[in-house]
């Protein structure tokens, strides 16, 4: 009973331990977002700042036209989000529920898909693009979506594989086709999963500046992690402004991630049950 109890306290103070050194970059950029640029400077390091500069946040609005840039996020988000559950949820049904000629070869083919490196695919995607008049568009960033990614059509597919084929063949007795399955059945039952990839989804593309500094170069449609590149110049840089501009950056995604929270750790969990 005491060893158990030693146990259970040494694993909470390592969670502990654990939990501040992710929290810490979270809280060094808050800190950082009320310090002025010299107090960031200072040597040696100062922990908290002299005052509260909630000007900070004023100024980096006003540097950049930032409220296009959420909007242009918001606008990808919506898009990409609704594309990744729509093509992920349907693909998955297919591997997961019909029958047909190599299905788990193409699944493996699928899955081969993620081990290539995006710095791969970077030019030849961004040549094609460009041939096409694609280029300072919100296209090459929002289609992919709806084509399926081969993480998400896994997640889901782990999580279909998890239901009973019983609802299915009952379904099916009823006079139910395949389409009515995936939509009235499956897809409501999937929504840990479904909310997992919109999560993943919303984070990934808010995320994303790779992707916008390769297509967007109009200023009209740049993204907010695109704009946050406009406080580091040649010679100098604001590093507080860009602080605070990060911060309220960083607060759709505490914000989505507390909101689906409990679905998206049940469709993590979930999706592993049945492979």
């Amino acid at each position: 009973m005491k060893t158990n109890k030693i146990g259970k306290i040494l694993t909470l103070v390592i969670l502990c331990i654990i939990s501040i050194f992710m929290i810490f970059p979270f809280i060094w950029l808050v800190r950082s977002a009320f310090m002025t640029q010299r107090e960031l400077m200072t040597m040696p390091v100062r922990w908290l700042p002299s005052r509260f500069n909630f000007d900070n946040f004023t100024r980096a609005l006003k540097a950049a036209p930032f409220g296009i840039y959420f909007r242009n996020s918001f606008f990808l988000v919506v898009v990409n989000v609704t594309g990744c559950i729509l093509s992920g949820s349907f693909i998955a049904f297919g591997f997961a529920r019909l029958k047909f000629k190599g299905r788990d070869t193409w699944f493996a083919l699928l899955l081969s898909t993620m081990m290539l490196p995006y710095t791969v695919l970077m030019i030849p995607q961004f040549v094609g693009w460009k041939v096409v008049g694609a280029y300072n568009t919100f296209f090459p960033l929002m289609l992919p979506s709806f084509f399926g990614h081969a993480f998400n059509v896994f997640l889901i597919r782990q999580f279909y594989m998890a239901i009973p084929k019983d609802y299915d063949e009952a379904a099916l007795v009823d006079g139910a086709n395949y389409l009515t399955i995936y939509a009235r059945i499956l897809v409501p039952m999937a929504k840990p999963a479904l909310c997992s990839v919109g999560v993943f989804t919303f984070m990934s593309t808010w995320n994303d500046f790779m992707g916008p500094l390769l297509y967007l170069d109009k200023q009209n449609i740049r993204t907010v992690a695109l704009g946050l590149q406009v406080f580091i110049g040649q010679y100098t840089s604001q590093m507080n402004l860009m602080m605070a501009a990060a911060a309220l950056a960083v607060l759709p995604m505490i914000g989505i991630f507390f909101v689906a929270q409990r679905y998206f750790i049940e469709g993590i969990t979930f999706s592993g049950l049945k492979g």
